[in-house]
């Protein structure tokens, strides 16, 4: 028998015991926690940027409004301020 192989006598730490087991538990628990919230932070961000990019067309298209003379400036300012919420 090893004299270093401490796992033989029972002591290894990691064993399949309450306490490792509990341990080994919690570590892939905390792992599918961290990976939930990467992914869902993944998806709102990509549903923020979309949100943006159609704003900013939104914008575009009110500014060539006004530059054409279809809308007042009034106009122009209350539709944007509505947009930027």
């Amino acid at each position: 028998m090893c004299p270093f192989c401490f796992w033989h006598w029972g002591f290894w730490p990691w064993n399949w015991t309450w306490g490792g087991g509990i341990i080994m538990m919690v570590f892939w628990a905390v792992i599918l926690v961290v990976l939930f919230v990467l992914l869902f932070r993944w998806i709102e961000g990509n549903r923020t940027h979309e949100r943006d990019a159609g704003n900013q067309r939104a914008i575009e298209l009110l500014k060539e409004r006004l530059a054409r003379g279809e809308i007042s400036e009034e106009e122009y300012e209350r539709l944007r301020r509505r947009l930027e919420d």
